[in-house]
């Protein structure tokens, strides 16, 4: 038989005090002489108890709680490096603090009410939002949202500096760089959704660099950053142009796709055309051949973001007052370039 859970009133009687006493001695919400606190507490201690959660977040105003949102399709959280780095890195960022962690998916089919009725509630004292997208009812209940709120990825039209980024336009140059090294001037672009910044941004780059290297920049087609997605745009631009010599790929899953898609059409990639990706994951180690890839790196982001989110809500530093961060992304350089 399982045993019975303590309850305050537990603690409060064999501690003799009254419960609303034994409440501000454990929560700290009022006045409790020092004596009846310690005596309190060591009777809590040492009969198990442990404060509901709920509670203590209506005695102190404070969840102790950080939800990390990301809003896409359950299947590309699951499945892509990127998002599974930064789950993995704002859990860690969080682990040594006080605060419990809380994924938030909202899949882009949803109605988001659902979920910004809990960010807005006493459930989180702030919110980590990662892969934003352009538009639709999201982004408007973002910009109501009042608890403090960091965001990886430049948005779009939220009026905030409490982001932080990779250098996404110098993604896209680094990369064109790279394949005109290798020699290729029939450049095509494999490029995420047109509706978030980091593709929008790595195509502006890319395509600068091109041009003032005095190289017109070949076919884009955007697709999501998965490897079907890879999969469908390459098969599209080969369809639009078959003297392709080089691709730049905004994301190594993107690469992945377009691998097998060259492969089937009789293309050798790191032979008679070259490929340069974005990430750097474990999948750019995975393929055949292994990619030249610009390194994103979700794991410095994530707790960078974390940090800036902890300044505003431990620190009380005003998200006026916090610049974004950007980090410089840099090459590595494998097989397929």
């Amino acid at each position: 038989m399982a045993s019975k859970r303590v309850t305050l009133d537990d603690v409060a009687r064999a501690a003799g005090v009254s419960r609303a006493t034994a409440s501000r001695a454990l929560t700290g919400s009022g006045p409790a002489s020092q004596a009846a606190s310690e005596r309190v507490r060591a009777v809590a201690a040492e009969l198990g108890f442990t404060p509901n959660q709920a509670a203590r977040a209506l005695a102190s105003n404070r969840a102790h709680a950080v939800a990390l949102v990301i809003p896409e399709m359950n299947t590309l959280v699951l499945g892509d490096p990127f998002l599974g780095g930064m789950i993995t890195g704002v859990s860690e960022a969080f682990r040594d603090t006080n605060y419990q962690l809380i994924l938030v998916i909202v899949r882009p089919d949803d109605a988001p009410t659902k979920a910004w009725r809990l960010l807005q509630s006493s459930y989180v004292d702030g919110a980590i939002v990662v892969s934003h997208h352009r538009g639709g009812d999201l982004e408007q209940e973002m910009g109501q949202y009042a608890a403090p709120m960091v965001h990886v990825g430049r948005p779009w039209q939220i009026d905030t500096t409490t982001y932080v980024d990779v250098d996404n336009a110098s993604s896209g140059r680094i990369a064109a760089e790279r394949l005109l090294l290798r020699g290729a001037r029939r450049i095509a672009c494999v490029a995420g959704p047109q509706d978030m910044t980091p593709a929008c941004d790595r195509v502006d780059g890319w395509r600068s660099a091109l041009l003032n290297a005095g190289v017109e920049p070949g076919p884009v087609e955007h697709a999501p950053f998965t490897l079907r997605g890879g999969v469908d745009a390459m098969q599209r631009l080969l369809a639009r142009c078959d003297d392709i010599d080089a691709v730049f790929a905004q994301s190594d899953l993107m690469a992945a796709g377009a691998v097998q898609v060259l492969h089937d059409a009789g293309r050798v990639v790191g032979d008679d055309v070259y490929m340069v990706s974005v990430d750097d994951s474990a999948v750019a180690r995975s393929t055949t051949p292994r990619l030249t890839s610009v390194t994103n790196p979700a794991a410095e982001m994530a707790g960078r973001a974390s940090r800036m989110l902890l300044r505003i809500m431990d620190e009380g530093v005003s998200p006026t007052d916090i610049k974004p961060e950007i980090v410089e992304p840099t090459l590595v350089v494998r097989e397929s370039a």
